[in-house]
């Protein structure tokens, strides 16, 4: 394999850092590293296999003096909507961490343990979208159900951590945090209610039938990955003040009666997947449990009404949403479509 010219944007931001540390990590194979953030970050630099590399400041003109194989965008959706198309032309693949173009019914969405066999077809100048952090981290139990015994309804509560929100939501936990324990008044500015010591049912702006954006995003995701345009769903996004990884609960109706013996080695025998499910001895993953991990955490499955209806299945599932949500998935994308170049 031909090293690739591989370039990040939005590389200073918590996503961004998190793509660079993950190619380092996994070996990816990078020729020419090119890292572009704001003019804020002009003059910063990021070390990369022992290099430090320098920002380079986002413009048309900027990318225009370069090649490109694979470019990984997590600088949001405003941003990837006016500079992807030019990454594009220049024959790249860009592999978006925003909500831009997720619900392009022409684009992607991949989770490349679920629909990744969708990439064999992947051309350059092709963008591919990476799911949200909290679709990604339930898409791989949704389905194994969905082959096992077939998905009817899935009901789902997450509880998400503030990195959700990039650095200036850690910024503003830690703030209210010394604020508080200091006898200072706090004012939201990241978060539209308080997040030290508090819960805020809010992710994304409203809309007209009351759900969030981030409701909407995790529903219509969710048909789209699994291929189920009217599979039944519905969710509550939390924000909790936690740092970082996402949890999230899942009440989940079959078609058929599952077997919880089965269910469980089926997610034993899943590399992304790490069971830890044993009431007696207290086991059940936390979101501590997952920070800094790839795999993705399964605990407390039981039956639905007190173990009667084995046609409904109880979960709690914790995932790093920096790493597994986000940079790890896109980075996973990225190593399916190798065999293009």
């Amino acid at each position: 394999m031909k090293n690739l010219n591989v370039a990040v944007v939005g590389a200073t931001g918590v996503v961004g850092r998190e793509f660079i540390s993950l190619l380092e990590e996994r070996d990816f194979p990078v020729g020419n590293l090119y890292l572009f953030a704001s003019e804020r970050s002009l003059g910063e630099s990021i070390n990369f296999d022992d290099d430090d590399i320098d920002i380079i400041v986002l413009n048309e003109k900027e990318i225009e003096k370069r090649n490109f194989d694979i470019v990984f965008f997590s600088a949001g959706a405003i941003i990837a909507k006016e500079f992807a198309p030019i990454f594009q032309k220049k024959g790249a693949v860009v592999i978006d961490n925003s909500s831009a173009f997720r619900m392009d019914e022409k684009i992607p969405l991949i989770v490349p343990e679920v629909n990744g066999s969708i990439l064999k077809d992947i051309k350059r100048g092709n963008i591919i979208a990476n799911p949200n952090c909290s679709t990604i981290q339930m898409m791989m139990f949704l389905s194994i159900l969905e082959e096992l015994y077939g998905l009817k309804s899935v009901f789902i509560s997450t509880y998400q951590s503030v990195s959700g929100a990039g650095q200036k939501g850690i910024d503003e936990l830690s703030s209210q945090v010394s604020d508080l324990f200091n006898g200072k008044d706090t004012v939201p500015n990241v978060f539209p209610q308080r997040i030290a010591f508090n819960l805020v049912p809010q992710i994304g702006s409203f809309s007209p039938d009351g759900f969030t954006q981030e409701e909407i995003k995790m529903i219509f995701e969710t048909r789209k990955i699994l291929n189920l345009p009217n599979l039944d769903i519905e969710v509550t996004a939390v924000r909790v003040p936690v740092f970082f990884s996402h949890a999230e609960t899942l009440m989940i109706e079959l078609d058929r009666e599952a077997d919880l013996d089965v269910l469980k080695s089926e997610i034993e025998e899943h590399n992304a997947l790490e069971l830890m499910d044993d009431f007696e001895t207290l086991l059940y993953p936390t979101p501590a449990d997952s920070v800094g991990n790839d795999a993705i955490f399964i605990g407390r499955l039981r039956y639905g009404n007190n173990g009667t209806n084995k046609k409904r299945i109880n979960a709690w599932l914790v995932a790093d949403n920096v790493r597994k949500g986000a940079a790890l998935n896109g980075i996973e994308i990225a190593e399916k479509i190798l065999e293009v170049f």
